[in-house]
């Protein structure tokens, strides 16, 4: 089942008549907790840059699909999200990571179709959803993961001066990975 069930969205995905040929930029993450929240921040870079209107903190984005590039929001990822990844040739994840874990300012990652992570964990992996969408629909999206360093996880909701400089940046790297040729379909994903 789609995260969202408004009628009107799900039509306007199955009408397009190129499922295949659309891209979902999925950023998640904690926006209470300061630099968790990163990825609304650059998806609200992009969208700003694409003449959209900024997402509202409590706004998902799941109510706007059906753009050639969508943009939408989660508190965490969720093994639901591979039932709306059916409807899309690529897909890029962006979250924040801790220094310790990633040394880079900004990670970019091909992602593979792999099962990662058991449920009970608190988190689902992004190769987890792309697993989980071959199985259920035969396809997985094209998939990269855009991680930007986190320096602050306390509770409020902006961001670190130093994970603030990085947004624009990680939009950029997104914008770069939009303009790659998407792979033919069959191709093995990295």
């Amino acid at each position: 089942m789609c995260l969202s069930t408004d009628p009107k969205k799900e039509r306007r995905l199955t009408n397009t008549g190129q499922p295949h040929a659309r891209t979902l930029i999925a950023g998640f993450g904690n926006i209470f907790r300061r630099d968790d929240g990163v990825a609304w921040y650059v998806i609200n870079a992009l969208r700003t840059r694409w003449q959209q209107p900024p997402l509202a903190q409590l706004d998902d984005g799941f109510n706007e699909l059906g753009r050639p590039v969508d943009t939408v929001l989660l508190h965490q990822l969720v093994p639901e999200l591979a039932e709306d990844l059916k409807d899309y040739a690529r897909v890029i994840f962006v979250d924040a990571h801790v220094g310790e874990t990633i040394p880079e300012p900004i990670h970019v990652e091909p992602l593979a179709v792999r099962h990662r992570t058991p449920f009970v964990y608190h988190q689902t992996h992004p190769s987890t959803v792309l697993a989980l969408a071959r199985r259920l629909h035969g396809h997985a999206p094209q998939a990269w993961l855009v991680s930007v360093l986190g320096h602050d996880f306390d509770f409020g909701d902006t961001l670190s001066e130093a994970t603030a400089r990085l947004v624009e940046p990680a939009a950029e790297r997104i914008l770069a990975l939009l303009a790659v040729p998407r792979e033919t379909e069959g191709q093995p994903h990295a």
